[in-house]
């Protein structure tokens, strides 16, 4: 079977999106896509790639792709599948700069959507006139400069939407801008257009988004994603961006509201922070989904407890009611039998992702219980085995059993360096110690690093 792919003619391009990973596209994506088929929002999306890797593969279907929406709401089974075709076109930045920047005056594009992991919103001292910058935030205070010299006070209102999983991202990166425009040295009028045409704005996705299946179907589409029914995206703003944001209008998963504090919170702590706690174990016991990890009694156990036992204690915002309500639809939702989230695309920049989900959560334990988390202890410390490295042509690759897997984290060098260089303990204490990868001293957290020596060593032991 072959799917015919047309592409619609007649909308506008009015968001340019950082970013084309299955996240996006299964989330951002999915509800312009639902809006522009109920004549709400009537606008296409130009999207941004680092590389000219898969672009080739969105032409050959006209941008559009498939979406299967596969899992159980209420008991009942939900299954559908429909194309997607919001995008209008795919550009590289590494190839395509200048036709990309050129796009900054034109006014319908009034809506920036970036999702570049937790490591791509950073400050990079680099000049924005390289063609393209290196980091997402040049790429994005270039462009913003560009329509501020091309369309300056006629510009319209301009919504800033990153959805990387840190705290307060939109407020982080409006910063990093603000950084750039000193670093780069750009004129005073900058800074106030800045502040009154381009609105940043906090936002939370949760929404878990896959590769299908392998079927005769998505043969014939290479970009198919599947995404579970449940679908949020948070947005902090208020009734200006509300307005802009009309595809909102089309799905209630679309919320935008002046405080979105609650939702972030407890999706980090609760669904990502399990996730990044559970995955380096799950993986190393011989898993490859966060559904075979349910469906095996000791890491259901295992990651039930660590959530509603050790993470959910330490949420303050909401009320305890509701957030062990959502505690229990995330470990429904992670026992969905249609999504293969697979443990490894999890652990990609787990270090990164561990000093935001999790870290912060061990102090509040210690604060609240007066001492260590202990199934935690246990993740951290299968983390670290996951982290344990052999180098080979510049790359770095951990060993589960007879198979080698290829560890994608910034920090991969430094614990393959520390492996080396020190004896168990040692590479513990000093990892612990180290405030440049956790903003803290996880030593002074009582006995957190004995107890996750004393579980590496058993981990080690048993092979």
């Amino acid at each position: 079977m072959r799917i015919v792919f047309s592409k619609p003619a007649g909308l506008p391009e009015r968001v340019i999106q950082f970013g084309a990973g299955i996240l996006l596209r299964g989330l951002p994506d999915y509800f312009i896509d639902k809006a522009n088929k109920q004549g709400i929002f009537n606008g296409r999306i130009l999207v941004v790639k680092s590389t000219q890797v898969g672009i080739s593969d969105f032409a050959s279907q006209n941008t559009t792709f498939t979406t299967f929406v596969r899992g159980i709401i209420h008991k009942k089974k939900i299954e559908e599948e429909f194309i997607n075709i919001a995008i209008s076109r795919i550009r590289s930045a590494n190839d395509h700069w200048p036709e990309i920047v050129n796009e900054a005056q034109n006014p319908n594009l009034q809506i920036i959507i970036s999702n570049t992991t937790e490591v791509g919103i950073l400050f990079r001292a680099e000049s924005i006139f390289q063609s393209p910058p290196i980091s997402f935030p040049a790429k994005l205070t270039a462009f913003l400069y560009e329509r501020f010299k091309k369309l300056g006070m006629r510009s319209p209102i301009t919504v800033v939407i990153p959805t990387e999983l840190i705290p307060r991202n939109g407020n982080t990166l409006k910063e990093i801008v603000h950084h750039l425009a000193d670093f780069n040295a750009l004129e005073a009028g900058f800074y106030e257009w800045l502040s009154e045409k381009i609105l940043f704005c906090n936002s939370l996705v949760d929404r878990i988004v896959t590769r299908p299946s392998p079927s005769p179907l998505t043969a014939s589409d290479p970009m198919a994603i599947q995404t579970e029914p449940y679908r949020l995206w948070a947005i902090q703003g208020n009734e200006r961006v509300r307005n802009i944001l009309s595809f909102a209008e089309a799905d209630e998963g679309v919320i935008v509201a002046e405080n979105i504090d609650d939702y972030s919170e407890r999706k980090l702590r609760l669904l990502n922070g399990t996730h990044s706690i559970g995955a380096c174990m799950g993986f190393l016991k011989g898993f490859d989904t966060v559904h075979q990890c349910m469906e095996n009694e000791e890491m259901s156990t295992f990651l039930e407890k660590v959530m509603l036992t050790e993470i959910l204690p330490t949420i303050s915002s909401g009320t305890a009611a509701s957030n062990t309500e959502f505690g229990r639809s995330v470990l429904d939702r992670f026992r969905n039998p249609f999504i293969e989230h697979r443990l490894l695309d999890i652990t990609v920049q787990s270090t990164a992702k561990m000093k935001m989900r999790n870290i912060p959560t061990l102090f509040r334990y210690l604060e609240k219980f007066g001492k260590v988390p202990d199934l935690m202890a246990k993740g951290f410390a299968a983390y670290l085995l996951f982290m344990k490295s052999e180098k080979k042509d510049g790359q770095f690759y951990g060993r589960r059993k007879a198979e080698h897997y290829l560890i994608r984290d910034q920090q991969a060098e430094y614990f393959h360096e520390l492996w080396q260089a020190r004896e168990l303990k040692g590479a513990v204490s000093e990892i612990c110690k180290n405030a440049d990868l956790w903003d803290a001293d996880l030593t002074q957290i009582p006995n957190f690093a004995e107890a996750a020596y004393q579980h590496l060593s058993h981990f080690m032991d048993e092979g």
